[in-house]
């Protein structure tokens, strides 16, 4: 926090501010965080915030919505906070000072919630975490999904009313862009970012500082500052949260960049299909200008700096620098060949410092508490922390951060809480261009150090952290099929190797998985693999390939499996599996019969039925509908 006397500024005003909304803030004796992050809103969070504002005025208890200068009495803070991360469980509720967290909240329970905990300061039982041995967790921290996590980014996502400036600054926020502006210079702020080595956290891991010491340097009177929030990748929400529920972070690093640079312009591109996102990011926009910590002499210092939120239509590739400077510009989003880079000629020409979200949330915690202190955290050159999107067959999905370097087993079985439906199998990191991590007879992943440089040694990425886990009854055929339809939709179609290529690759892989492959079919994905890594025009062309690739190098087996024995290992791909009555098992009560609807098997009453292979489409519905568990898959 800043010195209360600001020496290059005594009109500075923000010390004194933040002071007054830390006041505020203490005299809320209790504090009621619903998470409104979108996968518990989706889960009727709203409904409970305001059923909960209609129970404390009903109760007569003086309910604060937004932060007050000096209420004359205590009151309780009902607020709308970003996403806890425990999604599995939501919605959400946490309950300060307490640290209380309950689970799976709805409507139904406020009258309670508020009558035992707000009250009468009681824990309700049924409403906390219990683990597998149904041991009870009643304070947030203390559930190993969250004990084992370190939050940087994430720091005041769940935390904070979403929607607040107020609250923000309270808890410190904007103090490192004061710290920016009177007492670092450009210089040092790069040379600052580039000592804690933040890598970029959008896939490729760049130095954040060498990129940002390249547009420092370039000559131009205009520069721009960018934040990719596009976010493209199946199963990927990182950057979405961030946005809803810590808007003020993303706006401050982005800020700092621009006071670092000299770029006195920002656009923070985050798709339509974000619509909370998109209304968080203009509140804290506009709640910012008026603030005077955007537009114009921004905290008397005199420099400006305009930011402004481009909408995209959600196509994958925009993703890609050039691509997402393109559509910002109101071109169609396309890559271009480089050089030139974007640091040199990007958004409309002019040098562009182009982020991810997660990457500008990391830089306000550096500037304040200095490289040194962001170094003890990760393993060298791979410093920091990472958030990821745990989903899948797993117990506890939902939004974590980690340290750089935490093992995979780490991620799935002590904060994951482990394998659903199954044993593990394969995790699949980094979307489509990213690649599966396995437990093999050579290598075992479930030890691997999740950092840039480690992944990169098996052939995979971080890429906007992605991690998708899978049971021993996934076909990592259908996974690699899956991402390749995924990628082909995708592609921009400007260059060849990656419209056609693709395009080819999703046919030969579609034949495999429906029976007609051969192992002609397995030496050709390997050829146009390394053909299309090798000439495609950007950087998700050039890693199209990987999802194939990667399952091709672990689960070989399970290629020759379909294209020589004509049979899925899992069972999943429903073209290579053949349904038969065990007689054994079948009690003849046609039932089976009955609920066939291509009239595939016939019997008689009290015998063993019968399916004709020639007319079956092998939709299941037999083995489903079997109460004696006669129909099998062979």
């Amino acid at each position: 926090m800043l010195n209360l006397e600001m020496k290059n500024n005594p009109s500075h005003e923000l010390v004194p501010k933040r002071a007054e909304y830390a006041a505020s803030l203490k005299t809320q004796k209790k504090q009621i965080l619903i998470c409104a992050g979108t996968g518990c809103v989706a889960g009727g969070s709203l409904n409970i915030y305001a059923r909960l504002q209609e129970i404390l005025k009903e109760r007569g208890i003086k309910c604060s919505l937004v932060l007050e200068k000096e209420p004359h009495e205590e009151s309780v803070g009902l607020k709308k906070s970003g996403c806890h991360g425990f999604c599995e469980m939501g919605p959400l509720l946490r309950i300060e000072p307490a640290g209380l967290l309950y689970i799976k909240v709805i409507v139904e329970d406020c009258e309670e919630i508020i009558e035992e905990s707000i009250i009468n300061d009681r824990v309700i039982e049924r409403l906390v975490y219990h683990d597998q041995e149904g041991k009870a967790y009643e304070k947030q921290e203390e559930i190993p999904f969250y004990k084992q996590q370190t939050r940087v980014a994430l720091e005041d996502c769940g935390r904070i009313n979403a929607e607040s400036i107020k609250e923000y600054i309270a808890v410190g926020g904007y103090s490192a862009v004061a710290k920016a502006l009177f007492d670092m210079t450009p210089q040092q702020i790069v040379d600052e970012i580039s000592e804690a080595s933040l890598r970029g956290r959008g896939g490729g891991g760049f130095p954040t500082g060498r990129k940002w010491a390249q547009v420092l340097a370039q000559d131009s009177e205009i520069k721009y500052v960018v934040c990719n929030g596009d976010e493209g990748d199946p199963g990927a929400f990182m950057d979405r949260s961030m946005m809803e529920g810590d808007p003020h972070r993303v706006i401050e690093g982005m800020l700092i960049a621009g006071i670092a640079t000299g770029a006195h312009y920002g656009y923070i591109y985050v798709r339509a299909e974000y619509p909370l996102a998109v209304e968080r990011l203009q509140t804290a926009i506009q709640k910012a200008e008026e603030k005077g910590l955007l537009g114009k002499n921004i905290l008397n210092s005199g420099f400006d700096f305009d930011l402004k939120i481009s909408q995209g239509a959600g196509a994958f590739v925009c993703g890609e620098g050039s691509a997402l400077t393109a559509s910002i510009e109101g071109n169609r989003g396309m890559p271009r060949v480089k050089p030139p880079r974007t640091v040199e000629k990007g958004l409309f020409e002019k040098p562009t410092v182009l982020n991810n979200v997660e990457t500008y949330c990391n830089v306000p915690p550096i500037i304040n508490k200095g490289a040194a202190w962001y170094k003890t955290i990760g393993p060298d050159k791979n410093h920091g922390t990472k958030a990821f999107a745990l989903t899948g067959n797993v117990m506890n999905t939902g939004l974590i951060e980690v340290p750089m370097g935490t093992p995979l087993r780490k991620v799935i079985f002590d904060i994951g809480g482990g394998v659903k439906g199954g044993e593990f199998k394969a995790v699949q990191i980094g979307g489509p261009s990213g690649g599966c991590l396995c437990i093999n007879p050579s290598e075992d992943h479930l030890n691997l150090q999740l950092d840039f440089d480690s992944l990169k040694k098996v052939g995979a990425m971080i890429g906007s952290g992605g991690l998708v886990v899978m049971n021993d009854k996934s076909c990592m055929v259908e996974v690699a099929r899956f991402f390749m339809n995924f990628t082909q939709n995708e592609s921009c179609g400007k260059c060849i190797p990656c419209r056609e290529g693709t395009k080819r690759k999703l046919e030969l892989i579609t034949d495999i998985c429906e029976g007609r492959g051969t192992m002609q079919h397995i030496t050709l994905l390997e050829e146009l693999s390394e053909t299309i890594s090798a000439t495609a025009l950007c950087g998700l062309g050039k890693t199209a390939a990987s999802p194939v690739v990667s399952t091709m190098k672990y689960f070989r087996d399970e290629y020759i499996a379909h294209v020589v024995d004509k049979k899925c290992p899992a069972g999943q791909c429903k073209a290579l599996v053949t349904l038969q009555i065990d007689p054994e098992l079948c009690k003849g009560c046609s039932k089976c019969s009955r609920v066939c609807p291509v009239g595939a098997i016939s019997g008689e009453i009290k015998k063993p039925f019968k399916i004709d292979t020639t007319k079956c489409i092998k939709c299941g519905a037999c083995k489903e509908g079997c109460p004696f568990h006669a129909v099998k898959e062979v």
